[in-house]
């Protein structure tokens, strides 16, 4: 189990999904920035490494249930529609929520709680971003994801993409990637890790309740673009092209 600690955070994750949950407790960033070794990420966040590989031990002793199968035995589209019927909706519908939530609650008493008007903003500020980036991986990347492997299949070619070459979509979202999770990252920061002050109104838990929850789900959403999606849809294009050289 010590050999864990040298590997990094994302290979991790990616041979056990269930550890994801081990790593959400401990506020270690498994997607953007999960290539890092397990104990180096540790020391970055001051959490006891032991602790965190005794977390990962128990996880390992569970046996997977049907309903857990990882997401790398699934095709590229069922994943796809996995992350679109999931987690896009679940971080649009999310969003709907919370933006008229954060302004209730920073009317209410950001006068006292400076802290609440800049949750507010960038609560506004990730929802338009994320919006934006979820209807353009969903028009643009996604279809020409399934296409490659319809393709693959079929022994056939694939469209040309206008984008030139998937690396390009990729890295732009994958950057927006970057840019949310600071964002969210910020506002843990000023909520103190999400934690509501004593005798603070139900409108206050909630939206914190529900930026945590955001987040929780917005690592799991990125974990399965960029370290599984993303670097299959890569290998896919590579196969389809110099199959036809």
């Amino acid at each position: 189990m010590n050999d864990l600690a040298t590997r990094t955070v994302r290979e991790i994750a990616l041979e056990s999904p269930l550890t994801i949950s081990v790593f959400q407790n401990h506020n270690l960033d498994f997607c953007c920035g999960g290539r890092v070794p397990l104990a180096e990420a540790c020391a970055k966040a001051g959490i006891d490494t032991d602790m965190v590989l005794n977390d990962l031990a128990a996880v390992f002793a569970r046996e997977l249930t049907p309903e857990e199968r990882s997401a790398e035995q699934k095709s590229a589209q069922e994943l796809i529609e996995h992350i679109v019927y999931t987690h896009h909706d679940f971080t649009r519908s999310e969003i709907a929520r919370l933006i008229p939530l954060a302004e209730k609650v920073a009317g209410k008493h950001g006068e006292h709680r400076p802290e609440l008007l800049k949750i507010r903003d960038i609560t506004v500020t990730l929802g338009a971003e994320l919006n934006t980036h979820m209807q353009k991986e969903e028009m643009m990347l996604f279809p020409y994801i399934g296409s490659l492997e319809r393709a693959l299949k079929a022994h056939r070619m694939a469209p040309f993409p206008t984008f030139g070459s998937v690396n390009n979509p990729i890295r732009t979202m994958m950057l927006e990637h970057d840019q949310a999770n600071d964002m969210l990252k910020h506002i843990r920061s000023l909520s103190s890790n999400y934690t509501p002050p004593e005798g603070a109104c139900p409108s206050y838990i909630g939206l914190f309740a529900g930026l945590e929850n955001l987040e929780k789900d917005f690592h799991v959403h990125i974990h399965l673009e960029n370290n599984i999606l993303f670097p299959r849809a890569i290998e896919m294009e590579e196969q389809v092209f110099r199959d036809l050289d």
